[in-house]
Formats: structure tokens, C-alpha cells, sequence
């Protein structure tokens, strides 16, 4: 009997992947929901896992297949658990020939993302030969460079033997750059990722006011507690949780920065589910955390630090890349001073954070001081938010992360 692999359901709006990768071929056994093919969609990449044990009888389409929800992509040719298991009365396998001095054995299956692999391709690497270190024995695109940095350093010459005439250094071969440019198809998260920034500037009416913030009060705060609270919650305080907390008492201040537009309607929302920006080797994807007015300090900074590691991982669920209603990035982690982030469709407002730099400070008794500053940008669609709304909206943040006890007051 016969069992058919079908591309699942991707979520909502998506209706389309593309076929990343093949992790096993015709002929080879599998388990009962053992990953078998990797699809990349236009916002995370997942496994799909065998319906069914037994034997990969045929696949119908290739990597790189533009596939739909529901398509047939493969068979599996369904065996009773007992029929794969290994003969008892097997005879041994004989010894396998010894393997030349240095050689490494080459694993049967080599797990490694899109990003490590157009790195292996582009650098002439072959990933059979690559040590992983990342999480189950994925090669990364760092491995990739690190293996290709030990290919091209050069190997010390052997002393000559005595009373020989010398021999020539021997000549390590080096790999020519053939190519001055290369063609690389877009990943359908790319292509989505610009699509979106193309619909956020086609539609929307962005613009962007700007501001600084004195981040004293915070960074007094985290280092007073640091050590208290990463004992009792088991992760750091940083600074994420202040500026997801600051923006929640402004979204409630100012309702139309968290609204949508639906058609002709302005959507208002009274829940706040804050995406939070995420730089990955696929992309820029931004995971939701929801609920966030309903979290702690150390609720938030473990929810964004688990989807950020997922991310990165290309661990994230559909869902959680999904309804967002305001959205934070920070620039300021690749050392960004200032720029001007735009809107993720449908949301109406994102807020930029940028790099803590000291700067002369004029302060209250008059005295210049040299205070850590950060300048905090908000793009807003004008369509529904005017100029009054989001100068006051931003200068709202500035207040509670100046003053990190108005939060707690609620004043």
C-alpha cells in the first residue's frame, strides 16, 4: 500500500512553498513522522514529516519546485515496522577498508540551511566536509568560513632531506575566482520581505518624526537589579522589555497607532500582540509576542529571546509570525545612530531603536553632562495618525523610559 505526501496547510494567507531540499531519496527507509523535505515558505522554512513508516518509493518534485497546498510531492510505500528492521540472523557487514591517513569519514546525510549551503556553493566547499556546531549537527554559514579559511591557509613545507638537493616549495593549488558576478535566485521569504516594503511604501502615507531619550534612569536600574533578577527569573534584564512596556502605555494612550485600516474602516485594537524584529541568515522576519500588556519584565525578555532563538534557528511557527499590531526594531544591535524604518503592512505604526551613545547633555540645574543617549524613531501612516499624535505618542516612550517608575504608577 501506498501513501501519498502532500504539502500541508502553511497558514493563513499562504498558499504556496517551494521545495528547499530533499533529506531523503528513493529507496531509503523512513520512520513515521521522521522529517523527509524542507519547504521554504514566505516567511518561515519547515520540515514535513513522513505520514507514514516505510519505504520513499518516488518523488515528483525536485528542489527549487514551486509547489500548492495540498499537491502530491512524493509516495511512500507503507511496511509493517517489522519488515524494516534488520534481519536477526544478518551475517556481519564485512570491515570496512581502512581510510587513508587523514580522511574524514562523510556523513550520509548533511543537515545545513539555505544561507550555509549558497555559502558552500559560492566558496567551493563541499558540506560533507564541514564540522557542524549548530543545534542537532546543523552546519552553519560560520562553519562553512571556518572550513574554507582551513582549505585556503597554506601547509608549512617539509625540511629536505640531508645532503639532497633541495627541492621547490611545493605549490598548494589555488582556487581562481572564475566569476565576477552571480545570479542567485531570490528565497520566496526575500521576495516576500520586499513585496511587503514595497506595498508599506505604495500604500501607506509614512512619515517619521524623531526624538532622543536619556537612557541614565534605565541603565541604573538594570545594573542595580541585574543580578537579582537574572537569579530569580533565570534570564538577563534588557532593554527590549522596557521599550515593549513603554510602547503599550503609549499605544493606550494614543489607540489610532494600533489600529489598522480595513477598507474604509479604521480598525481600532485593544489587545497588543508587539512584533519584534529579528535579523536572520533568511532574512528580516518579525515574531508577535502576544498579549505583551499582560506580561512581566521577565515574561516579555523570555518570550523574545525563545522566538529570537527560533528565528534563527528557522524553528518559528506560522502563527507566530502572524496579526501583530505594533512593531519594534532596533537598529542600535549593528550599530545604527539613527534611520527611518518602515511601516509593516497592516500595522500603522513601528518604532526604531538605535545605538546608546554618550553625548553633552544640558540637565535640569543647568550643568552639561555626559549622558548615554539614544535617538528613537516612529514611522506612522499619516492616512489615520496625524503629525500632534505620534510627536505626542513618541514623547510618551521618552517619558516612561526617562522615568521607568511612571510605568509602575501608570502616571
Amino acid at each position: 500500500m501506498s501513501v501519498e505526501i502532500r504539502v500541508p496547510t502553511l497558514g493563513e494567507s499562504v498558499t504556496e512553498a517551494t521545495i528547499a531540499r530533499w533529506l531523503k531519496k528513493p529507496g531509503d527507509v523512513v520512520a513515521v513522522d521522521e522529517p523527509l523535505v524542507e519547504l521554504e515558505t514566505d516567511k518561515v522554512n519547515l520540515e514535513v514529516p513522513a505520514p507514514a513508516a516505510g519505504v520513499l518509493e518516488a518523488i515528483f518534485a525536485e528542489a527549487g519546485a514551486d509547489v500548492a497546498v495540498g499537491t502530491v510531492i512524493g509516495r511512500i510505500a507503507e511496511a509493517a515496522a517489522e519488515a524494516l528492521r534488520p534481519a536477526a540472523a544478518a551475517p556481519p557487514a564485512a570491515p570496512a577498508p581502512p581510510r587513508e591517513a587523514g580522511a574524514e569519514p562523510v556523513p550520509a546525510a548533511v543537515r545545513a540551511g539555505p544561507a550555509a549551503r549558497k555559502e558552500a556553493a559560492e566558496l567551493g566547499v563541499a558540506l560533507a566536509e564541514v564540522a557542524p556546531s549548530g543545534p542537532k549537527g546543523t552546519v552553519t554559514k560560520e562553519d562553512v568560513r571556518a572550513a574554507a579559511q582551513r582549505i585556503a591557509a597554506p601547509t608549512e613545507p617539509r625540511p629536505a632531506p640531508a645532503a639532497a638537493a633541495p627541492e621547490p616549495a611545493p605549490v598548494r593549488p589555488v582556487r581562481a575566482v572564475a566569476m565576477r558576478e552571480e545570479r542567485v535566485r531570490m528565497t520566496r521569504l526575500r521576495k516576500r520581505i520586499a513585496e511587503r516594503l514595497k506595498e508599506a511604501q505604495n500604500t501607506a502615507a509614512m512619515l517619521t518624526t524623531f526624538n532622543e531619550v536619556d537612557m541614565t534612569a534605565v541603565m541604573q536600574l538594570r545594573e542595580r537589579y541585574q543580578d537579582a533578577f537574572t537569579k530569580k527569573h533565570g534570564i538577563r534584564l534588557g532593554l527590549m522589555s522596557f521599550f515593549v512596556k513603554a510602547s503599550i502605555e503609549a499605544l493606550k494612550a494614543f489607540p489610532a497607532v494600533n489600529a489598522e485600516i480595513d477598507g474604509e474602516d479604521i480598525v481600532y485594537k485593544y489587545y497588543y500582540d508587539i512584533g519584534v524584529a529579528v535579523a536572520t541568515d533568511q532574512g528580516l522576519v518579525v515574531p508577535v509576542v502576544r498579549d505583551a500588556d499582560r506580561l512581566s519584565m521577565a515574561e516579555i525578555e523570555k518570550a523574545i529571546a525563545d522566538l529570537g532563538k527560533r528565528a534563527r534557528e528557522g524553528k518559528l511557527a506560522m502563527e507566530e509570525l502572524q496579526g501583530g499590531t505594533f512593531t519594534i526594531t532596533n537598529g542600535g544591535i549593528f550599530g545604527s545612530l539613527l534611520s527611518t524604518p518602515i511601516l509593516n503592512p497592516p500595522q500603522v505604526g513601528i518604532l526604531g531603536m538605535h545605538k546608546i551613545q554618550k553625548r553633552p547633555v544640558v540637565v535640569d540645574d543647568g550643568s552639561i553632562q555626559a549622558r548615554p543617549m539614544m535617538y528613537l524613531a516612529l514611522t506612522y501612516d499619516h492616512r489615520i495618525i496625524d503629525g500632534r499624535e505620534a510627536v505626542s505618542f513618541l514623547v510618551r516612550i521618552k517619558e516612561c523610559i526617562e522615568a521607568p517608575e511612571r510605568m509602575l504608577l501608570d502616571i
